[in-house]
């Protein structure tokens, strides 16, 4: 019987549509689910979930709840990340509020700029602590399954400094061939792609129907005036670079200099960009927490859907040898070979028994290395400034930032920083 430690199971809606995804396969179905989280009212309302997931699925797994890390992965054979330190309020407040006096304006920032910067100097303390936990007391053989962002440097501050087994999971890869799919009018389950990159910033470099290249409908997309409103930032660096890239407009917005401008106001709105929209969703899914809270702590039966997330076929394929393709982040060890040895790359990754084996890809196209670069120098310098304590790699970071340095100037920047820091406080004691 596999032990899967839910870390952070507080986020109740995502640990659902996990859980049911994991007690909907048979083999999967007596498992030992172990919740933790550090807020007990969250971890309650989980518990009961979990028991209702399992009942709608027919499943009879172990469920125990734990607010000490160390017992929930005591002998895991799995441990599924899914925090957020410091929370919406007052760490996600505090990346997009103090930018704005600034002059910097964000969409989502929690993967790239400043408030991505800032996430993962929070957050890359605490997984290499869960990762000590887990050299210490789980099975040897763990695999973890990080869906926390900022993915690209959580997980390469982790493969860096750890021997866990890990990888980075998201459902840009998935969502967007999806999207795709649509806007072009062909049944995704008729398509076959290969993607790779950087997370949120693969690109599909092969997207067919039976030998035949579909980027030509694509294209037609834009010829024909049919691009969503909400995707406008994407389908004009398709434009650009003759891909497409995997995550979405808003977030893509901040990745680049080229569309959140403080001298072009006519450019946000040209191209839809919807800034401090993390902010808008944050306050919307608190609004709708009593909302689940009640759903899940009363008597009425729950509906489960199996959902688009990868964690679960992981650890089917691992436990059953049913071999899959799945898209993961991991370490850049002969990958893709115009990006730096050692980043966190994207890239399809067979499992079975064996379990994660990265494809190999080769060169990809030297405009896409040269965007995914410009990100990979900020990934960079976070994961040393994390790893080093060095406050000085902070201001780095920022300083080469796309977005950052294309609106703040040097002095800016480094005041911005300062502010930030010390707003964030003992969530940033590592900094020297």
């Amino acid at each position: 019987m596999a032990k899967i430690a839910f870390i952070g199971a507080g986020s109740t809606v995502f640990a659902k549509n996990l859980m049911g995804d994991i007690l909907s396969f048979p083999e999967m179905a007596e498992s030992h689910i172990a919740l933790m989280d550090i807020n007990a009212e969250r971890l309650h309302t989980s518990e009961m979930m979990a028991k209702k997931v399992a009942a709608a699925v027919g499943a009879h797994p172990k469920i125990t709840v734990h607010t000490d890390r160390k017992s929930a992965l005591d002998g895991a054979d799995y441990a599924i990340n899914m925090i957020q330190v410091g929370g919406y309020k007052p760490a996600t407040e505090i990346d997009f509020e103090i930018p704005k006096k600034y002059g910097l304006r964000q969409t989502i920032a929690d993967t790239m700029g400043i408030g991505g910067i800032m996430r993962a100097l929070r957050t890359i303390p605490v997984m290499l602590a869960m990762c000590r936990d887990m050299e210490e007391v789980s099975s040897p053989d763990i695999t973890f399954l990080n869906y926390v962002n900022p993915m690209a440097m959580n997980t390469w501050a982790v493969t860096r400094a750890t021997r866990i087994n890990t990888v980075g999971l998201c459902h840009s890869v998935q969502g967007t061939s999806e999207q795709i799919a649509h806007d072009i009018d062909i049944p995704i389950s008729e398509i076959n792609y290969i993607c790779a990159g950087i997370n949120h910033m693969a690109f599909y470099l092969k997207f067919e129907r039976n030998g035949e290249n579909l980027y030509p409908l694509i294209q037609k997309v834009i010829d024909e005036g049919r691009v969503p409103e909400w995707n406008r930032v994407r389908y004009e660096m398709f434009r650009q670079l003759g891909y497409f890239v995997t995550e979405s407009s808003e977030h893509f917005a901040e990745y680049c200099p080229y569309f959140i401008r403080r001298d072009r106001p006519d450019l946000i709105e040209k191209f839809n960009v919807p800034l401090d929209e993390y902010i808008r969703r944050c306050e919307h899914q608190i609004a709708g927490w009593e909302k689940h809270r009640v759903e899940y702590e009363n008597d009425a039966p729950l509906e489960v859907h199996r959902s688009h997330e990868y964690g679960s076929l992981i650890i089917h394929s691992i436990e059953t040898g049913t071999p899959r393709v799945v898209y993961g982040n991991v370490a850049n060890r002969h990958l893709i070979d115009n990006l730096p040895e050692g980043c966190c790359v994207e890239v399809p990754v067979l499992v079975d028994k064996n379990g994660l084996q990265p494809t190999r890809i080769g060169t990809i196209p030297p405009q896409l290395a040269a965007i995914m670069q410009t990100n990979i120098n900020v990934q960079s310098l976070t994961v040393e400034a994390a790893l080093t304590g060095k406050r000085e790699h902070v201001y780095h970071a920022a300083m080469f930032d796309p977005h950052t340095s294309a609106e703040l100037t040097l002095d800016e920047i480094h005041s911005m920083v300062d502010e930030l820091i010390t707003a964030h406080g003992s969530m940033m004691p590592h900094l020297h």
